[in-house]
Parts: C-alpha cells; sequence; structure tokens
C-alpha cells in the first residue's frame, strides 16, 4: 500500500511540473513575466509580443511591442485570466516604442507599474504607470523618471518599507553605453579581462516617481571577492534583473544573456556587493531569458519566457515552475529546455 501511495504521490509532481512548464498564454505571445502576489493572487505583468514581423530600422526593432496585459492566478493548477491591457504605447507622452519587460509594485493600496521604452530620440528610459487596482487600468505619468536609462525594471520592496529601483541590461538595453549615469556614444562594453559591466540600483522617493540618489553600481563578485570580468560570460550580467529577500538574505538573479544562463549572487546588503551563488536555469528555446521569482501559500516559483509555441525568438510565451532552496540558502538549478 505505501509503494501504491509514494507511487501516485510522485506521478502527481510529475503531472503537476508537466503543468508548470507549459506556456500559460495561448492567444498573445508574452514574454518578460514580473509575477507579484496581490491580495491572495498571482498578477503577472507579461510584455507582448505583437504577431505581425515589425520594420527592422536598427538593431532590436524585432521586439516591437506597443501594449501590456495584466495576468491574474488564483492557483497554480490553473491557466492565467486575462484581465485586458493595462495601456498601451500610446497613452504614454514621453514613449516612441518599444514598451520591454515592465514590473509592478503596491505601496499604500497603490499601484506602480515601472516600464522601459525608448523617448523620441531613441534613447530607453523607464516610466511610471499609476492605478487603484493591481489589473489596471493604469495611467503613466507626463514624464519617465528624471535621470532613468537603460531597460529591465525591478521595484524591490525592503522589509524596512524603502523601495529600491534595480535596472539595466547591455547591448541593446543601452547600460554599456553609460558611465557614471552619463551617456556619450563613445562608449562601449569591457572587453576581455576587465571588470564587467554592473546593473544599477537606486533608492525610490517615497512617491516611488523619482530617485532618492544617483544609481549606484551592484556589483556581482566571485568566491574571492573579486568583481566579474566582461569575458566571464557563463556568470557577469547581461540583463534581467531581479531581486527578492529570503531569510533576512538579498537574492540579486539575471540573465547571461550570450550564454542564456539565469543566475543568482546573494548578499546581506541591499547594495552589495554580491557573491556569485551558481545557475537557476540553464538554457531554454530561444535566445533571450527574462525571469521573476515569488514565494505564493508557502512554496517558490520561477516565472519564465521561451519559444515553444512560435519557435521565432521574438514571438514567445510566459512559463513557470517551482523553485527549491537547501537549507544553506542555495537554489537547486533547474534544466532547461534547449536541449
Amino acid at each position: 500500500m505505501n509503494k501504491i501511495i509514494i507511487f501516485l504521490f510522485c506521478l502527481y509532481l510529475s503531472l503537476q511540473e508537466y503543468f508548470h512548464r507549459k506556456p500559460l498564454v495561448d492567444d498573445l505571445y508574452t514574454a518578460d513575466p514580473s509575477a507579484h502576489v496581490f491580495n491572495g493572487a498571482i498578477y503577472i505583468y507579461p510584455s507582448h509580443d505583437t504577431t505581425e514581423d515589425p520594420v527592422i530600422e536598427e538593431d532590436t526593432d524585432q521586439y516591437g511591442m506597443r501594449d501590456y496585459h495584466v495576468y491574474r492566478m488564483t492557483s497554480t493548477e490553473e491557466k492565467p485570466e486575462d484581465l485586458g491591457v493595462a495601456f498601451t504605447l500610446e497613452d504614454i507622452p514621453w514613449a516612441l516604442k518599444q514598451l520591454w519587460a515592465p514590473d509592478c509594485v503596491e505601496t499604500d493600496g497603490k499601484y506602480f507599474f515601472v516600464f522601459p521604452a525608448r523617448d523620441k530620440n531613441k534613447m530607453f528610459r523607464l516610466g511610471i504607470a499609476k492605478s487603484d487596482k493591481p489589473e489596471g487600468p493604469f495611467v503613466p505619468e507626463k514624464n519617465y523618471i528624471e535621470g532613468s536609462y537603460s531597460i529591465d525594471p525591478c521595484m524591490f520592496p525592503d522589509t524596512d518599507g524603502k523601495y529600491y529601483l534595480v535596472f539595466g541590461g547591455i547591448w541593446g538595453g543601452q547600460l554599456d553605453q553609460y558611465r557614471n549615469n552619463k551617456w556619450s556614444p563613445d562608449n562601449h562594453g569591457p572587453v576581455g579581462k576587465e571588470e564587467a559591466i554592473s546593473p544599477k540600483i537606486a533608492l525610490m522617493k517615497d512617491s516611488l516617481l523619482e530617485f532618492a540618489e544617483e544609481p549606484r553600481d551592484l556589483i556581482i563578485v566571485d568566491e574571492n571577492g573579486i568583481p566579474l570580468t566582461a569575458e566571464d560570460e557563463n556568470r557577469r550580467f547581461f540583463e534581467g534583473p531581479w531581486l527578492f529577500k529570503k531569510d533576512d538574505l538579498y537574492y540579486f538573479t539575471y540573465s547571461t544573456g550570450t550564454t542564456h544562463f539565469i543566475c543568482y549572487a546573494t548578499s546581506t546588503n541591499v547594495y552589495g556587493p554580491y557573491i556569485y551563488r551558481g545557475i537557476i536555469l540553464t538554457p531554454v528555446l530561444g535566445w533571450t531569458t527574462h525571469h521573476s521569482i515569488l514565494e505564493f501559500k508557502g512554496s517558490w516559483y520561477l516565472f519564465y519566457h521561451d519559444d515553444e509555441r512560435s519557435k521565432i525568438d521574438h514571438k514567445r510565451n510566459i512559463k513557470f515552475t517551482s523553485l527549491h532552496f537547501n537549507d544553506d540558502g542555495t537554489i537547486e538549478k533547474i534544466e532547461g529546455t534547449n536541449k
């Protein structure tokens, strides 16, 4: 009898994991899922890949997203509900194109949707849209966050009530063209054993509409405390920052881009430095990997995307799977689908 119970339990876990690794949305192409628990449910804020192939005038134009949808899951055993369009490119006075990977955070019953877009000069900036409800609709501010740049915002609420904005992506995300928060066309990314480009972190003012300080480097170091180098493409930061806290330890998670890993580093200080700890997810189908991590009803989950449905990198689909921590705080590696 015990063997039968064990078999049935293992079968249940296998079927559950099979469901978890399937595309969550079938009628739209979605990517870059930012997932949060609000009001006892999981709300997902992904980017929305268009079905048509955009006109390519410059690099990255294939990612031509023009609006955001919001999704809600009340159970990890059910498909998410599409709650409709949060806002569109036309609703943003300062934006020209490319509504890429967003995030959302709640404070005092208000919801702040943070997103990147190119301004009228084709420079990426970070904007804020507000709503009284997690599903929106959201109303974008008339201007972007002063002093903001690059892509992939993650708004992190610390346990002391402070909010930090972490952001950045190299190459198409323009981060490597900045030095000391200033852009120049003469700036280029480091090479070889030069120190890798760092993502940025900044404390926000209470309004969550402005930086309270100049963005700082969030530095990732190896086990000897030495910053990772540009040539260390298996470990150095590329894009997709996600910051969360567990048991008084800060976890900074990110994509390596060219080698297609999601990795993590940890620190006891929100500003770092963060010590590289390992790989969370090995490569999936498609070029990019962008993710978020949350705890829901006592279990942890990794949300991410691949291109299983279309086999085309700019027509992606969001997924999720279980995430497991070891007693020492390390994360068990998840094998991707690119085999």
